[in-house]
């Protein structure tokens, strides 16, 4: 039965999901150069209107529309056709299926928007353009069906795994995907050459804080119902992400003898990616111990790692959603509680390895699904145009080259 106060929450939660692609628009123009800053938010801006586009035609029908082997959906409702406008969702029983498919469409947009921080700087917009359809069909889709579908192989009907609300299907996923492209398409012209400068820090701070007003949504929302549990992934969500940030700005101190604006807003990223797949799984108290341990993994991933392997993952995706969404899943494993949520078993910390297991395999699986997808759909995008624009065009900046446009009229465009 559709109970209104459901549906006008998951509708609430689903426009707080969508403005995080936006945000995060923001976030990634101000970490990058300043004469990229037009095409970082391009990048996400053009998937709110690509995503949507694919979701309706066809991503949803795919993702949760059947079931084909455990693995993709069917095509019974492309375009959204046989969807009864007042019968409940079969994935939530007391909202609309309309709900339930906008809800979904926002994951669905701001996945693929996450990837493109690791390659800022130097692919073309064309080429991420096609990469981003061939990506949705090939990773985005299924992944989504096999950890959420009913059915699917990973989730609740196969394998056990708990992913909340993304650390599979949105963070893994997005985040390994960055870290291949950015292999592929080598590093930057002045990677070597010149320091790294963050060109807008209120632009950083603004859109951290919409990525954390929108995750509310992101994470509670995922109960899909308005009710205790969807507080207490709530109350996961800010505390993980609280817990981050001090423990970022720890570092920032230990490292530098100051504390940075920076490094408080990559925290609270980096404890907002850590909880999302556990949120509605583990104790409030674990939240704490989960962002106070994302914190340094993810700056030991981007500060010595990235360093010493010289990948050049622009604005840190896989740093800080690729290396924060494992940890996360990891932690789901150790902390994950029955008596919080039934759909779980008890984690590592309770004296059972099931879930642990599960997590694990899971985690191995979705990292196999991103590398393979990817490296498959760079390929197909190959044969239409190069991936990565002209030497003379990168020096100028994507801004210019790409779109023709400066977020700064005095600009030069040599910075």
């Amino acid at each position: 039965m559709i109970d209104t106060g459901n549906t006008a929450f998951i509708l609430i939660c689903t426009a707080l999901v969508f403005i995080m692609t936006p945000g995060l628009g923001f976030f990634y123009g101000g970490l990058g150069r300043r004469k990229n800053v037009v095409n970082n938010m391009m990048a996400s801006v053009s998937i709110m209107g690509l995503g949507m586009t694919m979701w309706v035609l066809c991503g949803y029908s795919l993702t949760f529309a059947g079931n084909t082997a455990g693995v993709i959906g069917t095509l019974d409702q492309v375009g959204l056709q046989n969807i009864t406008l007042s019968a409940p969702s079969p994935y939530a029983p007391t909202i609309p299926s309309y709900a339930f498919i906008a809800f979904q469409m926002m994951f669905a947009l701001i996945t693929p928007a996450i990837l493109t921080g690791s390659i800022s700087g130097r692919m073309k917009f064309k080429a991420l353009f096609l990469f981003i359809i061939f990506w949705s069909f090939l990773v985005y889709y299924p992944l989504a069906r096999l950890v959420w579908g009913q059915g699917g192989l990973l989730g609740a009907d196969g394998l056990g795994s708990l992913d909340f609300a993304g650390g599979n299907v949105v963070h893994i996923s997005s985040g390994i995907t960055g870290f291949i492209l950015c292999i592929l398409l080598g590093r930057r012209k002045e990677y070597e050459h010149t320091a790294y400068r963050v060109h807008n820090i209120p632009f950083v701070m603004l859109g951290m804080a919409l990525l954390w007003f929108g995750w509310f949504g992101f994470n509670a929302g995922s109960v899909l119902a308005a009710d205790g549990l969807a507080t207490h992934a709530f109350m996961t969500t800010a505390t993980s992400a609280a817990t981050a940030m001090m423990t970022w700005i720890i570092i920032d101190i230990n490292k530098y003898g100051k504390p940075t604006l920076i490094g408080a807003c990559t925290g609270a990223v980096a404890g907002l990616v850590a909880i999302t797949p556990g949120a509605g799984f583990v104790p409030v108290w674990s939240a704490l111990l989960i962002g106070a341990v994302a914190s340094p993994i993810c700056y030991f991933s981007i500060a010595l790692i990235k360093k010493k392997f010289k990948f050049d993952d622009a604005l840190d995706a896989f740093g800080c959603h690729g290396i924060g969404g494992i940890w996360g899943g990891v932690a789901t494993g150790i902390f994950a509680d029955p008596a919080i949520n039934a759909a779980a078993k008890e984690g590592l910390i309770f004296g059972s390895t099931e879930q642990f297991t599960a997590q694990i395999l899971s985690i191995l699986i979705s990292i196999a699904i991103a590398v393979i997808g990817t490296l498959v759909c760079a390929g197909v995008t190959r044969i239409f145009t190069p991936l990565r624009v002209s030497k003379r065009d990168e020096q100028l900046g994507l801004d210019i080259s790409q779109h023709g446009e400066t977020a700064y009229p005095s600009f030069s465009g040599l910075d």
